[in-house]
């Protein structure tokens, strides 16, 4: 681990446009993240732009963009990206299912989730498998002593617990580092103010659909919600059938026109989420994620390869691949 790495990428991005896109539908984390950079860019000389594909389609998502002031634009409203620009990927890698290829020329990546296929494309790459990439960011702060703002320290302290679940899940010493780091720094009452009122009411239809549909086989609980849901509510409905005494593996997926979106959690050592759902979707679709958490997409082209009694053909696929592992 290069000492002098965030300079690195300084350096690179110097005289260039630079645009820091997160993964589509952005959760607490990669946003966090790409906001932390960005100010530690901006410390630096180097300006830069926050950017996603998808929706931001969560209440609490949308509380901490307006808590910590983070100015973040769908690509739907960026018209002049070019060749030319230099782009960030931000918790997340190409290639992968959950990162659309923009028009500029992604660079450098920072990110905590596994490689699954290589890439020789980037010119900086810090891939540290952590339980929150906020953590990798808060260590460039760390790092090389650079100033940092409340709404910083508090978003990046935000993320690491989000995707941690409160440093339960996936937690690396690296990460209670730079939690003990963020200490000082952050707004320790904001942050509690985004734990408060974190469910929808229209949530409640996703949560009953989950309940009524959930099957158990061994220690693996499988579910569906026939409508859309947004990603990170799967994600959350994901972490509730995992919280099941007879679960210990939750394959969670959402139905609707486009296709289906899959959450999986894993609490077994001998179960990896993110080599699960690559290789149970492998060929229809696209997924990857870490050891606990990961996620995965079948587009609606291709939900006709798992036939008409898809819900059965799936929960075959994640068994197979499940008995591979354990």
């Amino acid at each position: 681990m290069a000492m002098n790495k965030p300079n690195e990428l300084v350096e690179l991005l110097k005289g260039h446009r630079v645009f820091i896109q997160t993964h589509n539908y952005p959760d607490p984390d990669a946003i966090a993240s790409a906001f932390g950079l960005q100010e530690f860019l901006e410390f630096y000389g180097v300006n830069s732009t926050i950017c996603y594909v998808g929706i931001i389609d969560r209440y609490n998502t949308r509380k901490m963009m307006d808590a910590f002031g983070i100015n973040i634009y769908s690509y739907d409203e960026i018209h002049d990206m070019c060749e030319e620009d230099y782009i960030i990927n931000v918790d997340s890698q190409k290639p992968n299912g959950n990162t659309t290829d923009l028009p500029g020329n992604e660079v450098a990546c920072v990110d905590h989730h596994p490689i699954f296929e290589e890439t020789d494309s980037y010119l900086y790459q810090d891939v540290r498998i952590v339980g929150a990439c906020a953590t990798i960011i808060a260590w460039y702060y760390y790092v090389t002593d650079t100033p940092m703002s409340s709404d910083v320290a508090t978003a990046l302290a935000y993320g690491i617990k989000v995707d941690t679940d409160d440093l339960i899940r996936g937690t690396t010493p690296l990460d209670m580092d730079m939690i003990s780091f963020l200490f000082k720094f952050a707004d320790w009452g904001k942050l509690n103010e985004m734990y408060k009122s974190t469910i929808e009411f229209q949530d409640l239809a996703a949560y009953a659909s989950a309940i009524e549909n959930i099957e158990v086989y061994d220690f693996v609980g499988f579910t569906y919600m026939p409508f859309e849901c947004p990603n990170s509510l799967v994600g959350i409905i994901s972490d509730f059938i995992l919280s099941l005494d007879v679960v210990d593996v939750a394959v969670v997926y959402s139905v609707n026109q486009n296709g289906i979106k899959f959450s999986i959690r894993s609490e077994r050592a001998d179960v990896d989420s993110g080599k699960l759902i690559y290789d149970a979707l492998y060929g229809i679709g696209s997924g990857g994620g870490h050891a606990a958490m990961a996620g995965g997409y079948v587009s609606a082209e291709n939900i006709k390869y798992l036939g008409t009694a898809y819900h059965g053909k799936l929960k075959e696929l994640f068994m197979q691949s499940i008995r591979k592992m354990v």
